[in-house]
């Protein structure tokens, strides 16, 4: 193992990896003491990790060690979402849930639906063997859309996968725009990367709406209104072909549809765009100076500018731009949105899709669940949802309008499980409540969308209480049903093994806890792009088979700011710094930092509603209404507010939280929500 500086004399240190839904995929170090998680550390001896964690995940043995952490099964004995439970045994709970499950299943499986996301990003404890009872059994399967794939949809559209610049080539670049990212807060080691190309004379550009903390570190704010990213990209791409900023020779030999990409651009001079985004003519053209004659130019593009109708199109156009100035011809140059498309998992392996044996079960969207859990069995929709059965997420905190959301999972006639760490808003609902194990306490095997690494997690310590892994809970159900197959006896270090196949020496991962994977340092600086075509896709032929535009074009939002005299505001959502969506919200020590829900206005907005900082404001739109604090802040735009989040619906002033107001509407691409387009009004409570 990896020693620490003065680990203590009788302590051990067990390699490990974050497993949190974060681009970073910190390398971990648990010191252990007799058994007990003392401490947990980034790993010096990886060069992302480079021994630093955030604050989030440093405190993870207050997390695991947590007083009201789940130590036993629970069974309901209240009213649906009274949180009223009574303690089972765990033969008890898999016998009774077993029984249900194949009571359902006999009539049609597709009434029974797994609910999870990214609670763990682990490819063995996310949906390794839950995957494999799921398929066996037939049941519906879920659409995981609701945090990426409207982004990811567009990088495989434009650039053949998600794929792009090496993170730690960014320490290299001369201009870096940082765009829809505030990753002070959630991509902490790429700002490292950053901060050292700034100390080296790098120009920093924060493009978002909400003036970040990462903004103020900024060389320039861009404080666009949300929805109108493509827009400016379209602008930056019209100064380019004006000013002839472009590298033609790349453009001819390494780009598909440049013809129709150049007239399109051409309709959307400065001014036009500055009106649709709210920011200054002269801002637009000097960013689009700046990138078009500064050599290494590099977008660390994230995924809050996706979540709005248009998110697949904004991406799209920003996928563009590095083609071209040539960028992508410098290891330092590009872009970078996600790396996970370079990893070669064998997804299959871990999954087992075949055990469909030929059944083709409907698909439900994560995003739509509150509609979803509240339809009747009809000839579009197939059966009624029966049972849900949720794990690493907390889809009644987490998902978009969530009146509807509560109202389907408080229906008494559906059974509802969940493998939780917590007692969460989900949990509360549940009819059997199982105790999961942490990171911890378990093994697995993380890919990771921000860097080109393979990381191994070891269990450190033994499971907390009565806590059992996904994978123990899925297969013990699995023996239950009778599901024989030998995949469902395969120990979680085995499918460790599986994940990667030849393809990563696991011995490598067994003595250093990582491994790095052969990707180019410049890897599309002679093209070969996996698109059909190999060139960077400006024009998508596959997007017009499927009766969309080939070329990216700015879709306004759903509800557009001004269209609506009840609810002029718009509003987004964006993480507390301190939290990672719904997690570490219960962790003491980080929401003593974020104190209670707050609502960021800017005084322009607040002046004539009579608002000041510190008081309980009424947020609200036709979906519902939101109570917190006001924040009288410049952090915030003319125009939007920021609506904080996620917190649990418990701890918010009236049992709701932020996404009481948010839609069940999708994007253009990738069939994701659209949190940042919502339309809300503002009044003292």
């Amino acid at each position: 193992m990896t020693p620490s500086a003065n680990p203590p004399s009788d302590a051990v240190q067990v390699l490990g990896a974050c497993p949190h839904d974060c681009p970073d995929t910190c390398a971990l170090l648990t010191t252990v003491e007799g058994g007990v998680a003392r401490r947990v550390q980034g790993n010096p001896a990886h060069r992302h990790t480079d021994g630093a964690l955030c604050t989030k995940v440093s405190r993870y043995p207050e997390r695991t060690y947590h007083p009201e952490r789940l130590l036993t099964p629970l069974r309901r004995s209240g009213p649906k979402g009274s949180g009223q439970f009574e303690p089972v045994s765990w033969d008890e709970a898999l016998d009774d849930i077993a029984a249900r499950l194949r009571a359902i299943a006999a009539r049609d499986p597709q009434a029974i639906l797994p609910y999870s996301y990214a609670g763990t990003m682990g490819l063995v404890q996310g949906d390794g063997m839950a995957a494999r009872f799921f398929h066996r059994l037939g049941a519906s399967l879920l659409d995981r859309t609701i945090c990426a794939s409207a982004g990811g949809e567009a990088l495989v559209q434009t650039l053949g996968g998600k794929v792009g610049m090496k993170v730690e080539h960014f320490a290299e670049s001369k201009l870096i725009l940082v765009w829809g990212s505030n990753s002070i807060g959630s991509n902490l080691h790429f700002w490292r990367l950053a901060q050292k190309a700034k100390r080296d004379g790098a120009r920093l550009v924060c493009i978002d709406p909400r003036r970040t903390e990462t903004a103020d570190k900024c060389h320039e704010h861009i404080a666009l209104r949300p929805g109108t990213d493509a827009a400016l990209a379209l602008a930056l791409m019209h100064e380019l072909i004006t000013h002839d900023w472009l590298d033609h020779d790349y453009l001819e030999r390494h780009t598909l549809g440049w013809d129709a990409l150049r007239e399109r651009a051409l309709q959307w001079p400065p001014e036009r765009t500055a009106e649709i985004c709210g920011v200054p003519v002269a801002q637009i053209r000097q960013l689009a100076h700046d990138y078009g004659t500064t050599k290494p130019a590099a977008i660390r593009l994230n995924y809050g500018m996706q979540r709005v109708r248009g998110g697949g199109n904004a991406v799209r156009a920003i996928a563009c731009l590095p083609a071209l100035v040539g960028a992508w011809r410098h290891r330092a140059g590009g872009l970078l949105l996600s790396a996970s498309g370079y990893f070669p998992a064998q997804r299959a392996a871990l999954q087992r899709p075949d055990l469909l044996a030929g059944r083709t079960p409907r698909t439900i969207n994560m995003s739509t669940i509150g509609d979803a859990l509240l339809s009747e069995a009809s000839t579009g929709f197939g059966p009624k949802i029966e049972a849900l059965v949720v794990y690493n997420s907390n889809p009644v905190a987490v998902a978009p309008e969530s009146a509807k959301v509560v109202q389907g999972f408080a229906r008494e006639d559906l059974f509802t499980v969940v493998l939780e760490h917590f007692q969460t808003d989900t949990a509360d609902y549940a009819d059997y409540l199982l105790p999961a194990t942490t990171q911890l306490e378990h093994w697995d095997i993380h890919a990771s969308y921000g860097h080109t690494d393979v990381l191994l997690n070891r269990p450190a310590i033994a499971p907390v209480g009565q806590a059992k892994a996904n994978s123990a809970v899925f297969r013990a159900l699995a023996e239950r049903l009778g599901f024989d197959e030998p995949c469902f006896a395969d120990s979680d270090e085995a499918m460790c093994r599986q994940a990667f196949g030849d393809a990563v020496n696991f011995d490598t991962l067994l003595s250093q806890g990582f491994a790095t994977l052969p990707v180019p340092d410049a890897p599309f600086a002679d093209g070969g792009f996996p698109t059909p075509s190999g060139r960077c896709e400006f024009f998508s032929a596959r997007l017009v088979a499927q009766g969309l535009d080939g070329l990216p074009d700015h879709l306004p939002n759903h509800e557009v700011a001004g269209s609506d005299p009840r609810h002029p505001l718009a509003m987004i959502s964006p993480p507390a710094r301190h939290f990672l969506n719904s997690t570490f919200v219960n962790v003491q020590s980080l929401r003593s930092v974020e104190g209670e829900p707050l609502l960021e206005l800017h005084p322009d907005d607040a002046a004539p509603r009579g608002i000041d900082s510190g008081q309980m404001v009424r947020v609200f739109n036709a979906r519902g209404e939101y109570r917190c604090k006001a924040d009288v802040s410049t952090r915030a735009r003319p125009g939007v507010v920021n609506g904080l989040g996620i917190w649990w619906r418990k701890l918010g002033p009236d049992g709701t939280n932020v996404n009481q107001l948010t839609s069940q509407r999708l994007t253009d691409l990738g069939r994701a929500p659209v949190f940042y387009d919502c339309l809300v009004e503002v009044e003292r409570a």
